[in-house]
């Protein structure tokens, strides 16, 4: 297949408009160029949460991963990402799109608010025996800049629940129905320092695909696992964190430098948000984590799991399992008082 077939296949499965020739060409070398390594800035690392809804799944794949690095998982190695890559120009465009959305700056004591929908699974015990709902929630999290997520503030909507796939509607699920909080986010955080997500961490972290690729396999072994992991800490790090232009950006890139991943040209987040996502699927849970992106200005609208192999992750193939959608981030002087003081 020559270069030519291959752009114009390129262009036809992922849903943008459609750029010229050699518009497209120099976007491709622009993703090869921008995953070389840069000299990394020294930073100071600090600390916090990240509420990173957990996603992982699988459904209608459109074209198999071509990223390559020389050996999987290891930060050592020269990312580069295979040319014609869909998921690596979606990744790119992401990056390229950061510097044209609205940035914030939060400063040392005030919260960065996320108000967000979430769908995801739950197991229920009891008198009754087993039972399996899909629990959904319209949510909004006051996270302190500079400060632990110890200090962090939820209130929560809880939302009609939907059936478990295969599974029928538990009476209890709808009790669940109501407003809860304010009340503390967690009671407890025992993250490594590496894997915090509040602004202040985020922040410090390389602007460079090679500094933040590295960030990304730290303490993992080389290997399809780390692969995987590395891909779940990316949605981490956007689930409920907000990282400014230039990390964000790098972060995009050195996603794009993970083996594995491919792209879903449909995808809906929580709200019923169409977009493109780029995604990864996990033998061993048998679904697909994908996260998802506004069709015109690439802007990150939410993730969601999708089940592949229906023995592992015992629901029908093409289940949604947990999905959530990212509606606002703002900037506030303080939080409410939780119930209780």
């Amino acid at each position: 297949m020559d270069e030519m077939t291959q752009l114009d296949r390129l262009r036809s499965e992922i849903p943008t408009p459609e750029l010229s020739g050699a518009a497209e060409r120099r976007l491709l070398a622009e993703i090869a160029t921008s995953s070389q390594p840069r000299p990394a800035r020294r930073q100071r690392r600090r600390v916090n949460l990240g509420l990173g809804l957990a996603s992982g799944l699988a459904a209608a794949v459109t074209m198999g991963v071509v990223i390559t690095n020389g050996d999987s998982g290891d930060p050592g190695q020269t990312p580069t990402v295979q040319p014609y890559s869909m998921a690596a120009v979606t990744l790119q465009r992401a990056a390229d799109n950061t510097s044209k959305q609205e940035e914030l700056h939060p400063k040392p004591g005030q919260f960065l608010v996320f108000e967000s929908q979430t769908m995801d699974p739950v197991d229920s015990n009891n008198e009754n025996g087993h039972s399996r709902f899909l629990s959904r929630s319209k949510r909004t999290v006051w996270l302190p800049v500079d400060g632990s997520s110890l200090d962090g503030v939820l209130f929560m909507e809880v939302l009609p629940p939907k059936p478990y796939p295969g599974w029928p509607l538990p009476p209890e699920a709808k009790q669940e129905v109501g407003t809860r909080g304010p009340d503390r986010l967690a009671d407890f955080d025992q993250r490594a320092e590496y894997l915090r997500t509040d602004y202040a961490y985020l922040s410090s972290l390389p602007t460079d695909t090679a500094g933040m690729r590295k960030h990304l396999y730290l303490e993992l072994e080389p290997g399809a696992r780390a692969d995987y992991e590395a891909w779940d800490r990316v949605g981490s790090m956007l689930a409920e964190g907000y990282l400014p232009a230039a990390q964000r950006a790098a972060l995009f890139r050195a996603a794009a430098t993970i083996p594995g991943v491919e792209t879903v040209k449909k995808s809906e987040d929580a709200a019923g948000r169409e977009g493109v996502a780029v995604a990864m699927v996990s033998t061993e849970a048998g679904e697909r984590q994908e996260y998802i992106f506004d069709l015109k200005t690439y802007q990150y609208l939410g993730q969601r799991t999708v089940v592949v192999d229906a023995d592992k992750a015992e629901a029908p193939v093409g289940s949604v399992l947990t999905a959530t959608a990212l509606l606002k981030v703002s900037v506030a002087d303080s939080a409410p008082v939780v119930n209780g003081g």
